[in-house]
């Protein structure tokens, strides 16, 4: 296996190909994009692929739990998850990042439709924990320096006061800065920090990503972080759920948050029991279809004491 750090620098020097596209979407369908499939090539690591159709570190990895991240193999069928749920949200406007999917979401329209361009993203470590929150942007700099907080120099103190703009400054070549002063959408020089929980609370996006988002956005644009682990989606008749796994100090019980969003909903009715179980048993991050398949037997009820064997669920 190659050592970390040589695989890192041919991702830094790799020219992604990321396919971030625009999708429409309604409140009778709330599911974007499709998944696929993509066959290895020679040398190709999951890293790369991921990077090259718009996902995280994550993402590629949780839906392709089978495969070595840096070394899959020849010839291997690698699935891309470029399919997601909308978060749940009363009204979809501006910018919305989901926490636990390391994954942001850019509302706007576009003569009368509602459209949505999503993009992986990085989020705060453990203790530096990206916060949950209404914010804006309130600045755009392009070329940024990059002013080292007290609290990483005490950590890094070989760090200068300012670092400049290029190769070394981890803001990379876009960002924007939200309300309250403390955190950044920016850019990256490391690009496989995408997808992975740690910086000091700030998001980072690939660096061919960041100029897109940046040019889209306005000052004064609202912007939501929220935390939602599970996340339940309708396309036609069809049901379907998405788990993400809550990586820190979090307690979270998935089960009962699933069923309370299925009433909420009022899609309890028509969800395979046993599916859901399965979908919340994997949390592949994928959209997983749990559409009670009609046989015309009479369905039994829900029995919402499984919650209490469940709990790890």
């Amino acid at each position: 296996m190659l050592p970390l750090c040589v695989l890192f620098l041919c991702l830094m020097l790799f020219t992604s190909t990321a396919e971030s596209v625009s999708y429409t979407y309604s409140k009778e369908d709330n599911l974007i994009g499709n998944i696929t499939v993509y066959r290895t090539k020679k040398d190709d690591s999951l890293i790369e692929i991921g990077r090259r159709f718009s996902l995280g570190y994550n993402e590629i990895t949780d839906a392709n739990a089978d495969l070595d991240p840096f070394l899959p193999g020849h010839d291997k069928d690698v699935l891309i998850p470029t399919k997601w749920i909308l978060p749940d949200m009363q009204v979809y406007e501006g910018i919305v990042i989901n926490l636990p999917e390391m994954r942001l979401y850019y509302f706007y329209k576009q003569d009368s439709k509602n459209m949505v361009r999503t993009f992986p993203i990085g989020i705060g470590d453990e203790g530096t924990d990206t916060p949950t929150g209404v914010f804006k942007i309130t600045q755009k700099t392009v070329n940024p320096s990059w002013y080292p907080p007290e609290s990483i120099r005490k950590e890094r103190p070989e760090l200068p006061a300012v670092v400049p703009p290029g190769p070394e400054n981890p803001l990379g070549s876009h960002a924007m800065r939200l309300s309250g002063g403390s955190y950044l959408i920016h850019g990256t020089n490391r690009p496989w920090a995408v997808g992975r929980r740690v910086t000091h609370g700030c998001l980072r996006l690939y660096p061919e990503e960041m100029p897109l988002l940046f040019n889209m956005v306005q000052i004064g644009t609202k912007v939501t972080i929220v935390r939602q682990p599970v996340k339940i989606g309708q396309r036609g008749d069809n049901i379907f759920i998405e788990v993400h796994k809550i990586e820190g100090n979090y307690s979270y019980k998935y089960f009962d948050e699933a069923i309370g969003l299925l009433i909420k909903k009022d899609l309890l009715k028509k969800v395979d029991t046993l599916k859901l179980y399965e979908a919340i048993k994997n949390k592949t991050g994928v959209p997983v279809d749990i559409t009670e398949i009609k046989t015309g037997a009479i369905k039994a009820p829900v029995n919402f004491k499984k919650s209490e064997q469940l709990e790890s669920l």
